[in-house]
C-alpha cells in the first residue's frame, strides 16, 4: 500500500472556505473510518445504482443438487461381521478368526456381541475346545451371562454337501399318471435322499398305490431313501379304500401297512397285518426292526417339533456352488416356506447368491420364507447378500 502524508490541522481559513462549497441539499457525511474500499483487497465493486431486491421465493432450501451425494457413515461393527463372514465362506478360517479375535478386545458390549458369537461358533465348527472355553470365561466378564456351551455333536468335519431334494406329487396317485410318477423316479435318480409331498393329492387307486410302493422298495433296496410328508393325509385316503373282509384292492393294504412299518407305528401295523391276513388268506409282511428310525416314541413337544423339521427343505452339510434345483418346485406347495439350515457347517458366496435369486421370485407370489437355525457365520452371510430383504432369518441358539 502506498503511505499516506502524515495528517496536519488546517487553518481556520482553509475551514471556511470549504464548508462555502457544500451543497446545502446534500446533508452531511459522516468522515469514514478505517481504509476505502478501494484499497480493501478482493472487495466487491459497489454500486450505486437502485436495484431490485432478491427474489428467494423459487429456492428450495430442501432440495440437494443431484451430483452431490450424502455419504452414509458404515456401522463399524456390521463391517467387521461382513469381513468376516466373507473370509469364514472362502475357507479362510485362520482369517476369519484373527479378525474376530480382534473384534471382540474392541467391542467388548452391546451390538459388539454378535462378533463374539461369531467366534464362537468359528470355534465351534473347526474343533477348537481350548480356545472355546477360554473365550467363555472372557465373555462371561464382558456380558455377565453364561456363554454359549461346548456341544462335541455341533464339530463338523468339512463333509460333501448332502441337501434333502424335496419333490411335490403332482396329479392323483393314481394308475395312469404317467407324468406324476415319471417326475418322482427322476428326482429320485438325482437325489438317492428324497422327500415326496403328498399334501395336495386328492384321489388314489389300486394302480397308483402299486406304483408308489415300488418306487418305496427300490429306493430301500438301493440304500436310498424316500419320505413321505403329508402322510396323515394320505393315511386318510388309504383307510377309506381299505374294507376289512373284503379282498380288494390289495395294493391299498400293503401300502398302508409300509407306512406305518416307515413311521415306526407297531401298534396299527400289528393290526393291519391282521386284517389283511385274514382278507386275503395269505402271510402279511413282517415287521422290520431295523427300518425304523425312531424305536422310541418322543415325547408330544418333541414330536411336534421334528414334525416341523419333517416339513423343512433341509440342507446339511459343505454347500459349494449349489443351484438348489428343487427348491423352487418345493417352494410351490409350501406355504409358508422353511429352510433348515442347523446341519451347514459353510455355505459359499456363490450358493447364497443362488437362494438369493430363486427367493426372490417366491417372494413375489407372496409367500413366507424362513431360515431356521443358520449358525451366526453363515447368518452374517445372509445378511450380505441381501438374504434379509426376501426371509426371516432365525439364528440357532447357543
Amino acid at each position: 500500500m502506498v503511505p499516506r502524508p502524515a495528517a496536519s490541522p488546517r487553518t481556520s481559513d482553509q475551514r471556511r472556505d470549504h464548508s462555502a462549497r457544500l451543497p446545502e441539499d446534500k446533508p452531511f457525511a459522516a468522515a469514514p473510518v478505517g481504509l476505502p474500499r478501494a484499497d480493501i483487497p478482493f472487495a466487491s465493486p459497489v454500486s450505486t445504482a437502485d436495484a431490485a431486491p432478491l427474489d428467494l421465493s423459487e429456492f428450495m432450501f430442501s432440495e440437494t443438487a443431484p451430483e452431490f451425494q450424502i455419504e452414509v457413515e458404515v456401522d463399524p461393527v456390521d463391517a467387521e461381521a461382513e469381513e468376516a463372514a466373507m473370509l469364514f465362506a472362502n475357507g479362510q478360517d485362520a482369517a476369519a478368526r484373527s479378525l474376530l479375535e480382534n473384534a471382540t478386545r474392541c467391542y467388548c458390549s452391546g451390538p459388539g456381541e454378535r462378533l463374539w458369537l461369531m467366534l464362537f461358533d468359528l470355534l465351534r465348527l473347526t474343533g477348537q475346545k481350548a480356545a472355546f472355553e477360554a473365550l467363555g470365561i472372557e465373555y462371561a466378564q464382558s456380558f455377565e451371562k453364561s456363554p454359549p456351551g461346548w456341544h462335541e455333536t455341533d464339530i463338523a468335519a468339512p463333509v460333501a454337501a448332502k441337501v434333502m431334494g424335496t419333490v411335490p406329487f403332482r396329479g392323483e396317485l393314481t394308475g395312469d399318471n404317467d407324468a406324476g410318477f415319471a417326475a418322482v423316479r427322476q428326482a429320485f435318480d438325482r437325489h438317492p435322499h428324497l422327500r415326496l409331498d403328498l399334501a395336495k393329492v386328492r384321489r388314489l387307486d389300486a394302480a397308483g398305490c402299486d406304483r408308489l410302493l415300488a418306487l418305496l422298495r427300490q429306493a430301500h433296496k438301493s440304500h436310498g431313501e424316500i419320505e413321505l410328508l403329508g402322510s396323515g393325509h394320505l393315511d386318510a385316503l388309504l383307510n377309506d379304500a381299505i374294507v376289512p373282509g373284503q379282498a380288494q384292492d390289495q395294493a391299498c393294504w400293503l401300502l398302508r401297512i409300509e407306512v406305518c412299518q416307515l413311521h415306526g407305528q407297531a401298534e396299527a401295523f400289528e393290526e393291519l397285518a391282521i386284517n389283511y391276513a385274514v382278507t386275503f388268506e395269505i402271510s402279511p409282511p413282517s415287521w422290520e426292526p431295523h427300518r425304523v428310525k425312531e424305536a422310541t416314541a418322543p415325547s408330544l413337544v418333541l414330536a411336534a417339533a421334528e414334525q416341523l423339521l419333517s416339513e423343512s427343505y433341509v440342507i446339511k452339510g459343505d454347500i459349494k456352488i449349489s443351484r438348489f434345483s428343487d427348491l423352487l418346485a418345493y417352494a410351490a406347495a409350501n406355504d409358508p416356506l422353511l429352510i433348515d439350515c442347523s446341519a451347514v457347517t459353510r455355505m459359499d458366496f456363490v450358493s447364497a447368491g443362488a437362494l438369493l435369486n430363486i427367493l426372490t421370485a417366491v417372494k413375489r407370489t407372496g409367500r413366507q420364507i424362513v431360515f431356521r437355525h443358520p449358525h451366526y457365520l453363515l447368518a452374517e452371510l445372509f445378511r450380505v447378500v441381501g438374504l434379509r430383504a426376501v426371509a426371516d432369518i432365525v439364528p440357532a441358539r447357543n
